[in-house]
């Protein structure tokens, strides 16, 4: 502290620089800082060691200047000018520093801005505010240009794919709030290959709609890797042997395919073929064969498939040739439920047509991921969620709840309706209560009468704050429901352990 003190008179008093500068550069340049401790002796009054030191040895002041901007003593080496010592002496980059800093951007941020697009701090006066207005003139907010410029500082220098990129996604109906949620500062982004993607997507069918939904469900197709994952699967189809139109007809007809899920999929199964010793020529065609059911199924690992069926990898791979749908049917992950439709048609129906009633969609990893996480029949299922229904909740606000906490299906109607009631005797809660919380109804209903029966105690004595929700009641530990409520009165230990006693909870 006494260093930092020292530095930012030194900034300020002798070499006289404005307050606000000395001040962010005294306070955000530790190692500069440390470094200047171990120039004097550790005895001696910091500060006046240090300023003495100052007044024979005057520093490099970009050094710590450009650590202030959040660049590291490593990066340092190649960017400090060579034939400058006095920050003062450079009145260009002390001008576009300070219309960045005028414009909203945070300091911190500034030091990659230096690194990556030098050119920015030795613009002429009023070029480089002028160019930050141009951004502005598009449409873009401020806080966007804050974002964009932090992100890709090259956009100050004169790349001009974005503004295209920018009216392509206008065009598709996204505004300036969504590009910016979906930038990093700790990435870098390549406009021109987003271009290209947009421009791909066009030119194989996908209308204004079809691209809107894609980004909108899929926003990292776009922004992660600037369009990489698009040139990734290109170029792996096209290393199996299709041609660019086949590849066009794929994506045409499968415009799903593009999603993160499909895509990964679909990457997974070439893997597998390969691995099993399959040829390129026979991966292509059942990839053209079976495009959408590769990418709508996750695959089991080879070595798992093989020995379930228990053969060998020649013969898996003469299986599949002779019947290329044999790949999913054999390798899904999915099986275990087309095991119950063969074997219980009914339940299987019931059960599906439940989870279809949901939102759930037939033959996806989603889908059976639910016939996993709901037990039961589908008519115990159905009479559960009516309990609910009946109770006094929305159809639709149910079929949201159980998709958060599917578990909340797998308990009796009997219990169901035990910890509603719960609710309406312990605090006068309605059902409503519990939407944005429904894994209170998976608690144990010892923990939920204790807890509440304490709490309703305690607001009777006015020693608890009225209506706090049942999610703060449950989630926390004993230890901490004991500190923050049973021990904020007097009697409230007796009363816990009489409560305890009372339930028989342990």
């Amino acid at each position: 502290m006494e260093a930092q003190v020292a530095l930012f008179d030194y900034l300020y008093c002798t070499r006289g620089f404005h307050y606000l500068d000395a001040e962010q550069i005294s306070k955000n340049s530790p190692h500069f800082v440390q470094n200047l401790l171990c120039k004097v002796d550790s005895e001696e009054d910091v500060s006046r060691a240090l300023a003495k030191f100052f007044r024979y040895n005057p520093i490099n002041e970009f050094e710590p200047f450009l650590e202030s901007l959040g660049l590291s003593p490593s990066e340092l080496e190649h960017l400090l000018p060579r034939d400058l010592f006095f920050l003062g002496d450079d009145h260009i980059l002390l001008e576009n520093f300070h219309v960045l800093c005028e414009y909203g951007i945070p300091q911190s941020k500034i030091g990659k801005m230096f690194k990556e697009a030098n050119e920015i701090f030795r613009y002429e006066y009023r070029i480089l505010a002028m160019k930050l207005g141009t951004y502005e003139e598009l449409g873009l907010s401020r806080p966007t240009v804050i974002k964009l410029v932090t992100c890709c500082p090259s956009l100050l220098v004169g790349d001009v794919q974005f503004v295209q990129v920018f009216q392509k996604l206008k065009q598709l109906g996204f505004g300036t709030d969504w590009i910016r949620d979906n930038l990093s500062d700790s990435k870098t982004y390549d406009w021109n290959r987003m271009l290209d993607t947009i421009n791909f997507l066009a030119d194989v069918g996908y209308n204004d709609i079809q691209m809107g939904l894609l980004f909108q469900t899929s926003p990292l197709l776009l922004f992660e890797g600037s369009g990489k994952r698009l040139y990734i699967m290109v170029c792996g189809l096209i290393k199996l042997g299709l041609e660019m139109s086949e590849v066009y007809s794929l994506f045409s007809e499968n415009p799903q395919l593009l999603s993160a899920k499909y895509a990964l999929n679909l990457a997974k199964a070439v893997s597998f073929m390969s691995e099993i010793g399959m040829e390129t020529e026979a991966i292509a065609k059942v990839v053209t064969d079976q495009v959408h059911l590769l990418g709508s199924h996750p695959l089991k690992g080879p070595r798992t498939v093989l020995k379930s069926l228990e053969v060998d990898k020649a013969t898996l791979c003469h299986i599949i040739k002779e019947d290329t749908s044999k790949l999913i049917s054999l390798a899904s992950k999915v099986a275990s439920v087309k095991q119950t439709k063969l074997q219980n048609p009914s339940n299987f129906l019931e059960k599906t047509n439940f989870l279809l009633s949901l939102g759930y969609l037939e033959n996806t990893e989603e889908m059976a991921k639910a016939w996993k996480e709901f037990r039961g029949r589908g008519d115990q299922l159905q009479e559960r969620f009516d309990c609910l229904v009946q109770a006094g909740l929305d159809c639709s606000v149910v079929s949201s709840m159980i998709r958060h906490a599917p578990s909340v299906l797998n308990q009796s109607k009997e219990v169901l309706i035990e910890k509603i009631d719960c609710l309406r005797s312990y605090l006068g809660y309605t059902p409503e209560s519990i939407v944005t919380f429904p894994s209170y109804l998976c608690y144990d209903i010892g923990r939920i009468k204790l807890r509440l029966s304490m709490y309703a105690w305690l607001r009777k004595q006015g020693a608890s704050k009225p209506n706090i929700t049942v999610s703060t009641l449950l989630v926390s530990s004993d230890a901490r429901f004991v500190k923050y409520f049973v021990n904020i009165h007097p009697e409230g230990p007796v009363m816990w352990e009489f409560f305890r006693k009372l339930l028989h909870v342990g």
